[in-house]
């Protein structure tokens, strides 16, 4: 999930827009590291439109629908139903340009994705796992059948023939602290506001802020709003 975040907040911050699933998982990393680098963000669903999927994801799902897009071939109100999510990948294969499984089994929606972009002669990537991981076979097997290797973020831009372009004067940050750094790229925000954003505790979010602040890169007022300096 972090390499996903890490991906997509790279290839927002050089205009490229991220297209994924809403699944659990690293889809939904994916959307957020999107959403949280102020970037675009397509969501196909397995369901209808206005259906989230899984429950869990209705604020990923709501924020996507505010500040990106929403696709679906299904009519509006239509739940999950057997085969609707492997029938949705050959349309997230469609649009996008390049295909990265970030981690995945043989037998996965992932690898069900990269399959159907293979077919319509797209680009397909896959980050290298352990040999013994079964999260890791699907990736595995398709370098090994000749997919593309992605074992940085420059390898990954570099199928768009793009470079990095995030900010090389930040300190090296802590996932949670890579988080609330980007969601406060917009502007300020409240500790409660980025707790709901992120789906962190409010907890953690004090504790990440708090961090940030030592490192001098944030401030925070008495009212609890949070800026970067």
């Amino acid at each position: 999930m972090r390499v996903a975040d890490e991906l997509a907040r790279a290839f927002v911050a050089v205009g490229v827009g991220v297209v994924s699933g809403l699944a659990r998982g690293i889809d939904s990393a994916a959307h957020r590291g999107a959403l949280e680098g102020a970037g675009d963000t397509i969501a196909v669903l397995g369901t209808g439109v206005n259906v989230p999927y899984p429950a869990a994801h209705r604020a990923l799902h709501s924020e996507i629908g505010d500040r990106g897009l929403l696709i679906s071939e299904y009519e509006p109100g239509t739940k999950a139903f057997q085969g609707s999510f492997p029938q949705r990948n050959r349309i997230i294969a469609a649009l996008a340009k390049v295909t990265i499984v970030v981690e995945a089994p043989y037998k996965s929606g992932a690898v069900n994705t990269a399959t159907h972009a293979l077919e319509l002669g797209r680009v397909v990537a896959a980050v290298p796992g352990q040999i013994d991981s079964p999260r890791s076979a699907g990736c595995n097997q398709l370098l090994r059948d000749g997919a593309q290797v992605i074992s940085s973020i420059a390898d990954a831009l570099g199928l768009f023939g793009l470079a990095d372009k995030r900010p090389t004067n930040v300190p090296s940050l802590t996932y949670p602290e890579t988080r609330v750094w980007d969601a406060l790229a917009p502007g300020e925000a409240s500790v409660d506001n980025l707790a709901y954003r992120l789906g962190m505790s409010v907890r953690q979010v004090i504790e990440t802020v708090g961090r940030l602040e030592v490192l001098g890169i944030i401030q925070q007022r008495s009212d609890g709003m949070v800026w970067r300096r």
